[in-house]
């Protein structure tokens, strides 16, 4: 049994190739990007970030260890999230723009429901989340991270990692339930 073509890329990255650099960036950018916009929703900020991730990619590739299929994939990802947690950092975005008396509490831990919208008007809600709240959903809910994970990544108490969860959530629900709205008055 050869060698994978992950493998293989791996190794020719390992020897800086640069021809394998730009096949990285041509199989992994489009899908980091979208890594990237769901916690950053300006559009130059997560060219930068997409930008920084690769650069970091190539300085640290000699740290990298194979483990298999789709082991490059969960490391370039890991190092876009990080990459987008110090953006959010370093521009001091973490924090909520919406007030938690602003929004109701949910009854009975109400769960979004996404059945029947596509995965753009998904991607744009989630987008739409102030930027604290959207950064620990992306976190719990796409990287599997605990809210005491989260905490330490934030910088943050862990309830509060669990309140700005649960407001996300609360607000998604909201925003789905408006957008299902439009959507059926569009059919009407």
């Amino acid at each position: 049994m050869g060698e994978s073509k992950e493998q293989i890329l791996v190794n020719r990255l390992l020897r800086k190739e640069e021809t394998a650099w730009k096949e990285l960036f041509g199989a992994y950018s489009g899908n980091l990007s979208y890594v990237c916009s769901r916690y950053i929703a300006e559009k130059e900020d997560v060219h930068d970030v997409l930008q920084n991730s690769f650069i970091k990619m190539f300085r640290s590739i000699e740290s990298f260890e194979y483990r298999g299929e789709g082991s490059l994939r969960a490391w370039i990802t890991r190092i876009a999230v990080n990459e987008s947690l110090k953006h959010i950092r370093q521009k001091g975005d973490f924090k909520s723009s919406v007030e938690v008396d602003d929004l109701p509490d949910l009854p009975n831990e109400e769960e979004p429901d996404f059945e029947e919208i596509p995965k753009e008007d998904i991607m744009r809600l989630i987008q739409s989340l102030p930027d604290g709240y959207r950064t620990v959903f992306n976190l719990y809910v796409f990287e599997e991270k605990s809210h005491k994970e989260i905490a330490l990544l934030l910088g943050i108490a862990e309830n509060s990692s669990a309140s700005q969860f649960h407001r996300a959530k609360g607000l998604l629900v909201q925003k789905i339930k408006e957008f299902k709205m439009s959507k059926k008055a569009q059919y009407e």
